[in-house]
């Protein structure tokens, strides 16, 4: 596993030159999710609708960047081709979280480390269903959710100047920390020269 340093370099190498497509996907979802949540007496239950389908887009638009695929801005809205299982992953996902923080605040916050790799398990194996991409992303962290931690936590100070420039700043900052995550996930299921496993979640 590359260091933290060392994903965050690769993510911004990723990005330069090509922050403009990163940049308005971001715009795009901030917006639905302002237009959505604002929507009188559905908006909240609407919001955990679309969160899945819109969560797993996302996931897909930043993976295929880091891989060279030259997503489209409309590649965000990919997540709704897998509607039923990107809903329930995102409901299981949310259920399991919410069960270990009302033990305390800590575990809580270390299952969602657990489960944070479901939805890009969930797009490079669309069939797995919702509980395999969730017990996937258990396995794959197993031994490093430390490390995810504080690779977010490195993004902290960041978070704090975006604030002083009314979460304009966020725009940027959220393709940097989402491809660093992308680049996190691609280490750990990375298969060594040679190999032939009989199992990946890799699609190359």
């Amino acid at each position: 596993m590359l260091a933290n340093k060392e994903l965050r370099a690769m993510a911004r190498g990723q990005l330069q030159g090509k922050w403009t497509n990163p940049v308005m996907v971001t715009l795009i979802l901030v917006v639905i999710c302002i237009l959505v949540s604002n929507i009188p007496y559905v908006g909240g239950g609407l919001s955990l609708m679309l969160a899945g389908p819109l969560l797993l887009g996302f996931s897909q638009y930043f993976l295929d960047f880091k891989r060279g695929k030259n997503p489209k801005l409309e590649d965000v809205f990919s997540g709704f081709k897998h509607l039923g299982s990107s809903i329930s992953l995102y409901f299981i996902m949310w259920i399991f979280i919410v069960l270990w923080s009302l033990l305390l605040i800590i575990p809580g916050i270390i299952a969602g480390f657990r489960y944070s790799m479901s939805f890009y398990v969930l797009y490079d194996n669309p069939a797995i269903g919702a509980m395999n991409a969730l017990n996937k992303s258990k396995e794959l962290m197993k031994g490093n959710k430390m490390q995810l931690f504080l690779l977010s936590l490195s993004f902290l100070g960041w978070g704090l100047c975006c604030v002083f420039t009314f979460g304009i700043g966020f725009l940027w900052l959220t393709p940097y920390m989402a491809l660093s995550m992308v680049n996190f996930y691609e280490e750990m299921i990375a298969v060594p020269a040679g190999s032939c496993p009989a199992e990946t979640v890799s699609k190359g």
